[in-house]
């Protein structure tokens, strides 16, 4: 007869409970994944915030049938706000003019046919866009809405055509254009003039500010571009040859920027980080050496010529009445034979022709006498005597001349007057 001891028995009771709890908490594990899988598809519809895929009933995720997933994200700057505020009052400009074409276009001469071309009988005109540009939209009164571009966008044409930011076309009407800043004024109804730009102050830029161009660079497909980079320089000049003879005739007063500036850009807007227009792109340096050189006109600069513009279609600027050659393109012979110029005089300005009944006609100035100061300023080219004249003074003010007359210094008075009124 065997027998047990009683510690033993209460032993194996001990670890058998224990088993038993184990299995049971195996049980409940499994019941419980088999419960959550079945009420998951349920569940997800109401997570706060859920971002995972959503089950199916049948068990398969619909991930595998959706493209990658993607956040949308809405980003404003600095830039993109002052984008926003200005680049619906940025145009397109179209420059329409006229042209004659051959009826008989392109065909040959035909025996017996009697068609030549070229006799003048068979050409028609037409009008035809020659190019394109961009124009800001500046301001609104009543019925009219005004807009300021560069004089070489509008130059020659016939008609001028605006382009608005939703495709919309309107004829413009020239009001009036300057060749020195190479500004012009047009108009339009105010009709879909939802926007007008809001100029700023030039004087203030500082070199490194960020500078935003708004135009349409290379035509009307790449409407209302935008390019980003920041003042380079102020106060810079650029010597332009106004007549294309192959001389500088001035030296325009331009911001310097590293923004993209190209061909249709003319006319745009350069704008800060308020939105406000501090300037109106006009020109680059293009050559394959230079990367980085875009300029416009300091918007202090161009307010006035606008304003007159706008007034009055034209610019009124003094004139001595005169017509000038730099000294150093005169041959040194004839400075020494023809102008009897002392060797030290290296520099001035030569008068080539002294218009009838002009202010310096009636002040004694005479053909080959040599300009070399103005009011007190000293003058070494035309370019220094058109700055003088066109940023310092006005139609009506005296000024005093000191020039070289047969190798003798001599002094005069003019009163300078309306250039518009002389008569060559």
């Amino acid at each position: 007869m065997g027998y047990y001891d009683q510690d033993e028995t209460k032993t194996r009771r001990k670890d058998g409970s224990k088993a038993g709890y184990f299995l049971s908490g195996i049980i409940g594990v499994i019941v419980g994944a088999l419960l959550v899988w079945l009420l998951l598809p349920s569940m997800v519809d109401y997570l706060p915030n859920n971002n995972s895929a959503r089950v199916s009933s049948s068990g398969s995720s619909t991930a595998n049938k959706t493209s990658t997933p993607q956040v949308s994200t809405e980003v404003s700057t600095n830039v993109t706000d002052a984008v926003a505020k200005t680049k619906d009052a940025v145009v397109g400009i179209t420059n329409i003019q006229q042209t004659q074409t051959d009826l008989w276009g392109d065909l040959p001469f035909q025996d017996g046919g009697g068609i030549t071309g070229g006799n003048g009988k068979n050409d028609q005109d037409s009008s035809e866009p020659v190019g394109s540009g961009s124009g800001v939209i500046y301001k609104k009164v009543g019925n009219k809405a005004y807009i300021v571009t560069n004089n070489h966008v509008v130059e020659g044409a016939k008609t001028l055509e605006v382009t608005f930011s939703d495709g919309s076309k309107e004829q413009a009407k020239l009001v009036g254009t300057d060749i020195w800043t190479d500004l012009a004024v047009i108009s339009i109804s105010s009709k879909k003039v939802k926007t007008v730009a809001t100029f700023g102050d030039s004087d203030k830029l500082k070199q490194g500010e960020t500078a935003i161009a708004i135009g349409n660079p290379l035509g009307l497909d790449f409407y209302g571009s935008v390019t980003t980079g920041v003042i380079s320089g102020t106060d810079r000049t650029v010597p332009v040859d106004l007549n294309e003879d192959g001389t500088e005739d001035w030296q325009e007063e331009v911001l310097q920027t590293d923004a993209a500036i190209n061909p249709g850009n003319s006319g745009g807007a350069l704008i800060n980080l308020a939105g406000q227009v501090i300037g109106i792109n006009s020109m680059k340096i293009s050559e394959s050496a230079v990367e980085g050189l875009g300029f416009a006109i300091p918007i202090n600069s161009a307010i006035p010529v606008i304003d007159e513009l706008q007034q009055t279609g034209k610019v009124v600027r003094p004139s001595m009445g005169v017509s000038l050659i730099d000294l150093t393109d005169v041959p040194a012979y004839h400075q020494s034979q023809t102008l009897k110029l002392p060797p030290e005089v290296t520099a001035g300005i030569v008068v080539s022709q002294v218009v009838k009944n002009s202010s310096a006609e009636k002040a004694g100035i005479q053909k080959y006498d040599v300009i070399v100061e103005m009011d007190g300023e000293k003058v070494d080219n035309s370019i220094d005597l058109r700055k003088i004249l066109y940023n310092k003074k006005h139609v009506g003010d005296h000024i005093k001349l000191k020039v070289y007359r047969d190798g003798k210094l001599v002094q005069k008075t003019l009163t300078l007057e309306d250039s518009s009124k002389l008569k060559q």
